[in-house]
């Protein structure tokens, strides 16, 4: 029998303040808001996983840089985000 997929959820994760400073430092609320769901929830929980302060830092900071950039995500092309 196949198993189905449909009904598995990712955890969701709450926007932790540090984040949503940065966001708001750089102006890139906008940026991350067209991002699909699923990318601002990895985003979280990818920069909120980091064991390491200077691994925390890190990943936000390649954050940013992708919303502001556009185009990426996690390293990978995004054309869908391509600033215009």
């Amino acid at each position: 029998m196949k198993k189905n997929d449909s009904n598995l959820k990712r955890r969701r994760y709450p926007m932790p303040d540090d984040i949503k400073q940065a966001l708001e430092a750089r102006d890139l609320w906008q940026a991350y808001r067209e991002r699909p769901a699923y990318q601002q929830n990895d985003y979280i929980g990818w920069v909120e996983r980091a064991k390491r302060p200077e691994t925390k830092e890190k990943r936000l900071r390649q954050m940013l840089d992708e919303l502001e950039t556009g185009g990426v995500y996690m390293k990978m092309k995004h054309p869908t985000s391509a600033k215009k």
